[in-house]
């Protein structure tokens, strides 16, 4: 039987051909059949592999298995990121005639160790091994427990040359030989071998090994990583097997993640969903919002929202200091603030010349020098200097005139009140967000710098377990500075017990600054939603992605996507309840309903014209979107294991989003 036979139909006995005359009979001859275009090109037949057409595929069989095989132990040479076909061929035997032989086998066995006995030589532990194996596996098969099936394990491997194939090979070989797994190649039999794993259901080759019911379903492959665990939060459900994936980010060896999504694909409402569940386990979250998403959350939850503008009554000090901790020193605070601060200044005034940078750090350090603060001062009862007290300082020194002219528009000018004057911000809740919306462009990175340093503050004055959400990070990556700032605390927030979130939509701003790979790298989880076409490829090489993995980030729905957790990854579907998706929603069409449903319920309560029928429609939407005001509420989260907190335990998800 010709290799290529399964691609040929069966056609009766036809009298020789005759030129076509007709047009339709001209255009008949001229219609490609489906095997014309799946078969190759060219097909030769060698005796260690086949080469079809530009690819060259050797095929392999199992002839030897350990006494024991481990469930999943199959699963790397699965989940291998090579192209594999695998084709596993069972052929049930009938029980009773295996009875009888293994009746046989154990009177040969049990006679040699007999005879050994009377010859008073030393007990083989091979035979005893094999007598106890035989009966145990005669009772199972007697009381129908298992039974005996003839297996056939292929694999056929691919190569675009010969080292390739010889290198996959080599791979293939050690993970199964490490496991007391032998294959060998089917010399000779190549042509056998392709048919035996093509999709057709013929066994040609027939090397089988018998094997009982329990090692059988070892090799099954249906098996996918699991990321459920006996504590977190829910982030989703598994894709590949429907299990709920509950994880806790502070258990890894990092507290960091990164989020990529193009517009639209629900990274922001994936986030949300992250914050309201960590809530409930005494987790305090702290935002930077660039696009005013998180202002319904924060007032659901019983949290502080911080609008950070030009005109807003909101104003953070950056010459403010962080009280040290006990295990700190003052002047190691001090000199931190100090390089913080040339840092704002380069990113203020548009880059600084090393001249310029000698001049401001003196010139920091004397404004600090002016209001009594020096390392031996008490950081708790000194009031901080201000912007304005800087320019006094830096104005009488010399050299000074460009920087005191690029430094005016920030104490006398159009951007004047943003940052010269005292820090009116309290973070006394479990959820604090600072939203960056109504900031100009061009001052947004200055404001994102001087917020994440407030926080980082914040974060050093006292030990709890927090996480800080920087949405749309990619502002920060944009500037070197911002960028170095955010990547030292994501490398120091684990001593502070700080997870660092950050998400972004724009890829390649965020990957093209030199801090985006290690951002990524000192991140144990990371999260890839869908993708537009024109990053997938950047994601790809980025996240060593396979092609299967590529195309389900293009074709996921919003809300799915890849979840990393350490070293595994599965496919994720996000999901929320009712009343999560109520509190969390960024759709338009949604946020326009609640609305309308709080307007309504406002005018009923007034009383006015059909008041009972209005009142009954909206108090009912109403009830439903402001369900969780006092479940979520801050001040008053339930702790893990009490009531409230189903959703974040695992409780069956209701709506997906």
């Amino acid at each position: 039987m010709a290799l290529l036979d399964i691609f040929t139909k069966k056609k009766p006995v036809e009298s020789p051909n005759v030129l076509p005359v007709l047009p339709e009979e001209i255009y008949k001859s001229g219609i490609l059949d489906l095997q014309d275009v799946i078969a190759p090109h060219a097909l030769r037949v060698n005796s260690r592999e086949l080469d079809l057409g530009e690819k060259i595929a050797r095929t392999f069989f199992v002839i030897s298995y350990p006494r024991f095989l481990t469930t999943g132990w199959f699963a790397p040479i699965i989940n291998m990121d090579k192209v594999i076909d695998i084709s596993i061929f069972v052929h049930p035997m009938d029980t009773n005639e295996m009875l009888r032989k293994f009746q046989k086998k154990v009177a040969e066995v049990q006679s040699q160790i007999s005879t050994r006995e009377q010859k008073g030589m030393v007990r083989d532990p091979m035979l005893d091994t094999a007598y106890s194996d035989l009966e145990q596996l005669r009772d199972s098969l007697q009381q129908a427990q298992e039974r005996i099936f003839e297996v056939g394990l292929y694999l056929t491997i691919y190569g675009s040359t010969r080292e390739e194939i010889d290198k996959v090979e080599t791979e293939v070989r050690s993970i199964l030989e490490s496991r007391l797994v032998y294959i060998r190649p089917a010399l000779f039999q190549q042509e056998q071998g392709f048919r035996s794993v093509l999709p057709i259901a013929t066994d040609e080759l027939n090397v089988h090994t018998k094997l009982n019911s329990a090692p059988l379903s070892s090799i099954f492959p249906f098996i996918s990583f699991d990321l459920t665990s006996d504590r977190g939060i829910l982030y989703g459900i598994n894709r590949h097997n429907s299990s709920l994936i509950l994880f806790d980010r502070f258990s890894l060896e990092n507290y960091n993640s990164v989020t990529f999504a193009k517009s639209g694909a629900g990274k922001s409402y994936c986030t949300k969903l992250e914050i309201l569940r960590s809530l409930m386990f005494d987790t305090e979250v702290i935002v930077i919002d660039p696009e005013r998403e998180y202002e319904y959350l924060a007032e659901t939850v019983g949290g502080r929202y911080f609008n950070i503008s030009l005109s807003s009554e909101h104003h953070i000090n950056p010459f403010d200091l962080a009280i040290p901790r006990e295990d700190e020193n003052p002047s190691d605070v001090l000199r931190n603030n100090i390089i913080t601060l040339v840092g704002l200044f380069r990113i203020m005034l548009g880059g600084l010349t090393p001249e310029e940078d000698a001049v401001i750090d003196r010139a920091i350090t004397e404004t600090y020098a002016l209001k009594d603060i020096t390392a031996d001062a008490n950081f708790a009862l000194v009031e901080p200097p201000l912007l304005s007290d800087f320019e006094l300082v830096l104005s009488g020194m010399e050299g000074s005139e460009s920087l005191v002219a690029r430094l005016s528009k920030y104490t006398k000018g159009t951007w004047a009140g943003f940052m010269n004057r005292p820090t009116n911000v309290d973070m006394n809740k479990k959820l604090i967000v600072f939203s960056v919306r109504d900031m100009e462009d061009d001052l947004k990175p200055v404001a994102m710098y001087i917020i994440t340093h407030h926080i980082w503050n914040a974060v050093r004055k006292e030990l709890r377990k927090r996480l800080l959400v920087i949405d749309e990070a990619w502002w920060m990556m944009r500037s070197e500075d911002t960028a170095s700032f955010l990547f030292s605390i994501a490398k120091r927030g684990r001593k502070y017990f700080l997870g660092i979130s950050t998400i972004t939509q724009d890829v390649s701003d965020f990957l093209n600054s030199p801090y985006g790979i290690p951002m990524i790298t000192n991140s144990s989880i990371q999260m890839l939603l869908r993708q537009s076409p024109t990053s997938v490829d950047l994601v790809q090489q980025t996240f060593k992605l396979s092609d299967e993995e590529k195309y389900l980030l293009l074709e996921s729905d919003v809300g799915e996507g890849i979840f990393f957790a350490g070293l595994k990854h599965v496919a994720i579907k996000i999901i929320a309840s009712y009343t999560e998706d109520q509190i969390i929603t960024s759709d338009p069409s949604q946020i326009l309903a609640i609305k309308k449903a709080k307007q309504d319920l406002a005018a009923a309560s007034e009383g006015g014209p059909g008041t009972a029928e209005v009142a009954a429609g909206a108090a009912e939407q109403a009830a439903r979107m402001q369900s969780a005001a006092v479940n979520f509420n801050a001040s008053e989260a339930p702790a893990a294991g009490q009531g409230g907190n189903a959703m974040a335990a695992g409780a069956p998800p209701e709506t997906p989003v």
